[in-house]
């Protein structure tokens, strides 16, 4: 069994904000694979389904960002997963848009929702990162994840999600670099990434 963790801000105010990348990613999972209705569970809401027989349960955190870890950590226990089990979708500063990256461990980059998961489950959680562009400068990083994506922006959004939804069964079986590339290469042939780009950043 695993855990699928999306991570964003509860609300309409927040729903199209670039920090809810997270939440955008397993709606989307949950939308495509038939997961069964969200509801209201561990201080988030959850959905469950089967990705290529595995048993997985999404959650979206309704903590806040800040607060995620306290829901992940009550969904681990629950279901008595360890960190390895747990894979997060988050928005990624450091990755150019609509670049993702998938490693296990490792810093958080100032991510505030991964600080609050690191500080109840410990790090050695998989992260999907899903890159929404840095604004140039620091002073306006809060401001950039706190907007909404740009209208131009939602068609590589859209296709994103969808990507990584149909690649999301290759995260239960730690075939990370696999899913990497049919991310990538999905979004090269609708037309996102020139093709000589192998997706390297």
């Amino acid at each position: 069994m695993r855990l699928f963790v999306g991570l964003g801000n509860p609300g309409g105010k927040y729903a199209n904000n670039r920090h809810n990348i997270g939440f955008m990613a397993v709606d989307e999972i949950a939308r495509r694979h038939g997961f069964g209705p969200w509801r209201r569970r561990f201080q988030g809401e959850t959905s469950e389904g089967t990705l290529d027989g595995e048993k997985v349960v999404l959650l979206r955190p309704t903590t806040f960002m800040n607060e995620s870890g306290r829901a992940v950590q009550e969904a681990a226990n629950f279901f008595k997963l360890s960190a390895g089990e747990i894979t997060v979708f988050q928005d990624e500063l450091e990755l150019p848009p609509a670049k993702v990256r998938v490693k296990i461990g490792g810093g958080i980059a100032g991510h505030n929702g991964l600080r609050s998961i690191s500080s109840h489950i410990g790090n050695e959680y998989r992260r999907v990162r899903l890159g929404i562009g840095h604004p140039g400068v620091k002073e306006l990083v809060h401001s950039h994840v706190l907007s909404d994506f740009a209208k131009s922006d939602r068609p590589w959004v859209e296709a994103l999600c969808e990507a990584v939804a149909d690649a999301a069964a290759l995260l239960t079986t730690g075939r990370d670099s696999t899913f990497q590339n049919k991310v990538h290469l999905a979004l090269q042939a609708r037309g996102f990434f020139e093709k000589g780009d192998d997706g390297a950043v």
